[in-house]
C-alpha cells in the first residue's frame, strides 16, 4: 500500500470523534476502576490469615511464603454464626416488600392514571406530601400499630409497613402516564375489561421500570436497619445487616471477619444487580425518550 494511501486511512480513522469517543471510554474505565479498588481490597483482605492482617504493611497481594491465603473468616461465619439464617430471613423480608410494593403501587399508578373518579388530584396531593414527612416521625405510632396487631418479631411486622412507600407511586405514575392512550382504547374495542388492560397491556409495557423499581426496593429493603432492629427481637429473627453489626460488636480484634462479612453482605445484591441491569437501562431510556 503507497504511503500516501495508508497516512490517508489513518487520519479518516482518528477523526475527532473516535478521539472524544477513545478519551471518554478511558475516562469512564479509570473511573469504574477507583471506585472498585476498595472492594478489590476488601476481597483480598477477607482470604489472608490474622498474621498478614496484624502486620502494618498492608498486602493488596498475599506474598507467597507461609499460607498467604485461607479461608478462615468464611469457615468461622458459617459454622459459629446464624449468617444463613440471618440471609434467608433477608431475603423474604425483601423480597415479600418489593413483591407487595410493586404491586399495590402499580394498581394505584394505574387507577391515577387511567380510571376517572373523584379526588384523584387529592390523593395524588398527599402522595407526594408524604414525601416531606421524615420516616422517623411514624415510628412512634407505627411500632404502636404493629405491636397492637400481634406482629412484632415476625416478618409480617417487618414487610407491611415497608410496602407503604410512596415512591413507587410516584415512579410509576410519571410512567404510566406517559403509555399513548390508544392502546389502551384499541384494548377496549376488542372487549378487553379494565382489569384486562392492566394486566395485559400496562403491565407488560412497563416492565422495564417495574424491574427497576422492584430491584430499587430490594435493595432498600435488605439494607433496612432502624425498624428491623425495632421489630425483631430474637436473634434467630435477625436480618443480615443487624445480624452483621452485633458480630461486629463481638469480634472487634478481627479484621479479617469484618472483610468477609462485608463480602457476604454485599454479595447478593451485587449478583441481584448483574441480573437486572439490562432492565434498568432500558427503564432510564424508555423514561428519558417519553419524557
Amino acid at each position: 500500500m503507497p504511503e500516501s494511501t495508508q497516512s490517508r486511512s489513518v487520519s479518516a480513522y482518528l477523526t475527532g470523534d473516535s478521539i472524544r469517543s477513545a478519551l471518554l471510554h478511558v475516562f469512564l474505565y479509570g473511573l469504574a476502576f477507583l471506585m472498585a479498588v476498595p472492594y478489590l481490597y476488601t476481597i483480598s483482605r477477607s482470604f489472608q490469615p490474622n498474621e498478614l492482617l496484624r502486620d502494618p504493611r498492608p498486602y493488596w497481594i498475599p506474598p507467597l511464603v507461609g499460607e498467604p491465603i485461607t479461608f478462615e473468616h468464611y469457615q468461622y461465619l458459617l459454622d459459629n454464626t446464624l449468617v444463613v439464617q440471618w440471609t434467608i430471613n433477608t431475603f423474604i423480608i425483601a423480597g415479600g416488600a418489593t413483591i407487595l410494593i410493586v404491586a399495590i403501587d402499580s394498581m394505584i399508578a394505574f387507577s391515577l392514571t387511567r380510571l376517572d373518579w373523584p379526588g384523584q388530584g387529592a390523593v395524588m396531593g398527599i402522595i407526594l406530601a408524604s414525601f416531606m414527612v421524615p420516616y422517623y416521625m411514624n415510628i412512634v405510632p407505627l411500632y404502636q400499630i404493629v405491636s397492637n396487631l400481634g406482629l412484632i418479631n415476625s416478618y409480617w411486622g417487618v414487610i407491611m409497613p415497608a410496602a407503604a412507600s410512596p415512591l413507587g407511586v410516584f415512579l410509576l405514575y410519571q410512567f404510566f402516564r406517559d403509555i399513548p392512550v390508544e392502546y389502551e382504547e384499541a384494548a377496549r374495542l376488542d372487549g378487553f375489561s379494565t382489569f384486562q388492560v392492566y394486566t395485559r397491556i400496562i403491565l407488560p409495557l412497563a416492565k422495564p421500570i417495574l424491574s427497576a423499581l422492584a430491584l430499587f426496593m430490594f435493595v432498600y429493603n435488605w439494607n433496612a436497619f432502624l425498624w428491623p432492629l425495632l421489630v425483631l427481637s430474637s436473634e434467630t429473627a435477625y436480618t443480615l445487616p443487624i445480624g452483621l453489626v452485633n458480630l461486629y460488636q463481638g469480634n472487634i480484634d478481627t479484621p479479617g471477619l469484618h472483610m468477609a462479612v462485608a463480602i457476604l453482605g454485599s454479595l447478593p445484591l451485587f449478583v441481584i444487580y448483574l441480573l437486572f441491569q439490562g432492565q434498568i437501562v432500558r427503564a432510564v431510556q424508555m423514561q428519558g425518550a417519553t419524557g
